[in-house]
C-alpha cells in the first residue's frame, strides 16, 4: 500500500450528512464523544481507512486477534429531532507527517463530499495541564454565522490563543475550500489522561445542537474500555524503545516479526 485508501463496506444514500469527526487527541475525549453516539445511536459501519502514514505497528487484543491501524466511518440515517443523517469517523490512529495529515484528510473530505456534506464538527479536547473542576467547551468555526451559534450553547470561542493541531484543525481548513462549514468543539481537560468529564461536557453541547437524545451516564463505562486500550498501547511503545536500546550483537526474543 502506497497510498491512502478507503474500503467501502456498503453503498448508502445519505441526504447532505452532518460529518463528525473525532480522531485519537488529547484525553481522548474527542473519542469517546463519537464512539458513545455510534454504540447509543447504533450506527452503521460504512468504510475503513488505511494509510501508510499511520504508525507502522497493530494492536494485539486479549483475544489474541490483531487489530490494524484504521480510521472507521459510520453513518446514521434520520437521526433526532430534525431527522438528520450523519457521517460519524473514529479510529485508532492519526498520521504520523504533515504530508501524511493532508493526503488523509484530504482523502476523508473527498469522501464525505461525495455523500453531499456540507457542515462538519470536528471533536477534541483543550489541554490545560492542570486539574479541571468543571471542564469548560472551547469552540472555533468556519464563519462568524456558526461561531455565535455556538455561543448560545455555552461554548467559550478560542480568541487568537493558538492554533487547532491534527485532523481536527486541518479538516476544518479543507473544508472552507470545498465549501463545507464546520466548527471544532474542544472540552477543557489536562491532558494527560482519558477525561470523561470533558468528554461528558463535549457531548451534552453537541446533543444540543444536533437535537439529539443520548443517555450520557454510560459514558464512563466507555472511557474505561479506552483507558485499558491506551495502556495496551503504551506498553507496546515501552517495550519496542527498549528492543531499540539493545546493545549491539544482542537479541531480542520478545518479538516476532
Amino acid at each position: 500500500m502506497n497510498k491512502t485508501i478507503i474500503s467501502l463496506f456498503k453503498d448508502v444514500d445519505l441526504d447532505e450528512p452532518i460529518f463528525i469527526e473525532a480522531l485519537p487527541g488529547i484525553g481522548h475525549v474527542g473519542k469517546l464523544v463519537a464512539e458513545h453516539l455510534i454504540h447509543e445511536l447504533e450506527a452503521e459501519k460504512l468504510a475503513d481507512l488505511f494509510s501508510p502514514s499511520f504508525p507502522p505497528q497493530v494492536f494485539v487484543g486479549e483475544n489474541g486477534i490483531i487489530e490494524p491501524m484504521k480510521n472507521e466511518f459510520y453513518y446514521l440515517k434520520s437521526a433526532g429531532e430534525d431527522e438528520r443523517d450523519y457521517i460519524i469517523l473514529v479510529g485508532n490512529t492519526q498520521g504520523l507527517s504533515p504530508e501524511g495529515q493532508y493526503e488523509i484528510c484530504g482523502a476523508i473530505i473527498d469522501f464525505v463530499k461525495k455523500y453531499g456534506a456540507k457542515q462538519m464538527f470536528t471533536l477534541g479536547g483543550l489541554g490545560t495541564g492542570q486539574p479541571v473542576d468543571k471542564p469548560k467547551v472551547y469552540g472555533a468555526a468556519t464563519n462568524i454565522e456558526l461561531a455565535e451559534n455556538l455561543k448560545e450553547y455555552g461554548v467559550t470561542l478560542r480568541s487568537a490563543d493558538g492554533g487547532i493541531i491534527g485532523a481536527s484543525g486541518l479538516l476544518l481548513g479543507m473544508g472552507i475550500t470545498e465549501n463545507i462549514e464546520g466548527a471544532c468543539l474542544m472540552g477543557e481537560t489536562p491532558g494527560y489522561f482519558i477525561d470523561a468529564d470533558a468528554s461528558k461536557a463535549v457531548l451534552n453541547v453537541l446533543l444540543q445542537i444536533l437535537k439529539l437524545n443520548v443517555d450520557v451516564a454510560k459514558l464512563e463505562e466507555r472511557a474505561e474500555e479506552t483507558r485499558k486500550m491506551i495502556s495496551k498501547a503504551q506498553q507496546m511503545e515501552r517495550e519496542i524503545a527498549e528492543g531499540m536500546r539493545l546493545a549491539p550483537g544482542e537479541e531480542d526474543l520478545r518479538y516476532i516479526g
